[in-house]
């Protein structure tokens, strides 16, 4: 018996330095996070059938314009085809 299909996807974020102080950049392969209010740039690159070709593509993209600005900044995130998400719904509080 195998396990629950999965595929894997590839985050670039580029970062916005912070008002009076450097961007900050990720420091370990499972870091992930971004600022999209203070102006980080998240982009997927793709899908994957595995996190080696995931992997492979990170390699390919760190030579390309901008993604070569941060070659660190690459996450990818694992996912499992026909999971559900957000059962439980969401209220929107205003401020």
């Amino acid at each position: 018996m195998s396990g629950p299909a999965k595929v894997y996807l590839l985050w670039h974020v580029h970062h916005q330095a912070e008002e009076d102080a450097d961007a900050r950049h990720f420091t370990h392969p499972d870091d992930f996070w971004s600022d999209e209010e203070a102006g980080d740039d998240v982009k997927q690159l793709g899908t994957y059938s595995s996190r080696e070709r995931a992997q492979e593509r990170i390699e390919r993209a760190r030579s390309l314009p901008g993604f070569a600005d941060e070659p660190n900044c690459f996450y990818i995130e694992e996912a499992v085809i026909d999971e559900d998400h957000w059962t439980e719904g969401y209220v929107t509080e205003c401020g």
